[in-house]
């Protein structure tokens, strides 16, 4: 029997899932100021120990290699594997926690999951972002963050139909605790035009906390995917001039 307070996964406490009650902020300061908020939640799990979530719960969570990497792959873990081994580095030995959002009512969109990778003894090798853009493509980047958890990269994926792929990305990465909070910069010549953050606070994976979060965010990443497309017509609408989508060539490792 599931009661609300049931955990909703039964594994060892090492892979013990959360869940974020989370903001998300965009904010664009050039060359028009358009702030966007919107509130949604995540999820924290073991790549190893992915939520076994009892059978009426099922359509509300689930984690699918398809929707990860080349989505070929036949794990989640396998696909971050893959793309590794392409960037020269070996496989993570230790725990490999994804932030990301989860399959719900057969809809999921993850405009940025992250991957923090450890070796055997617990340490931090390095972070993997994977972005996803509304036209269907995803790009990965390898990053060796600081102590405070921030790294820097060049820019190589077309995201925003409004900004050009130059400049690069400061993003500060720190590994979700209690608190959540993560941000990403656009810097290009001449300033940062571009600022997103990720507030969030955490929460065991309980059958009551997940029914909270779908009730208070039915068809969570669909509605992402509506606010995203509805500010573009409005900034479209404002004369911002849209940039060329160039070709997509896949990325090594994502095959």
């Amino acid at each position: 029997m599931v009661t609300p307070q049931t955990a909703v996964v039964r594994a060892g406490t090492t892979g013990q899932p959360a869940l974020y009650d989370c903001l998300v902020t965009h904010v664009r300061n050039r060359p028009l100021r358009h702030t966007v908020r919107h509130r949604t939640y995540m999820w924290l799990v073991d790549v190893d120990r992915l939520p076994r979530l009892p059978r009426l719960l099922r359509p509300l969570a689930r984690f699918e290699s398809r929707d990860h990497f080349g989505g070929t792959a036949p794990t989640i873990r396998a696909g971050l594997e893959r793309f590794l081994a392409a960037k020269g580095m070996d496989a993570p030995a230790g725990q490999v926690l994804m932030l990301a959002n989860a399959r719900v009512l057969g809809h999921v969109f993850n405009p940025l999951t992250l991957y923090w990778c450890h070796d055997r003894g617990g340490e931090q090798t390095c972070v993997v972002a994977e972005v996803h853009n509304t036209y269907g493509e995803r790009h990965c980047y390898l990053l060796h963050t600081d102590e405070g958890g921030s790294a820097t990269t060049g820019k190589e994926f077309y995201v925003s139909p409004f900004f050009p792929v130059d400049g690069a990305y400061r993003m500060r990465l720190p590994r979700p605790g209690t608190a959540l909070s993560l941000s990403v910069q656009l810097e290009r010549a001449g300033g940062r035009p571009f600022t997103a953050t990720l507030r969030g606070r955490r929460r065991p994976a309980t059958t009551r906390s997940l029914l909270r979060a779908a009730l208070r965010h039915p068809w969570p990443t669909a509605a992402v995917t509506a606010a995203i497309r509805l500010h573009g017509i409005r900034l479209y609408l404002r004369g911002l001039p849209v940039r060329p989508r160039p070709r997509r060539r896949i990325q090594e490792g994502l095959e």
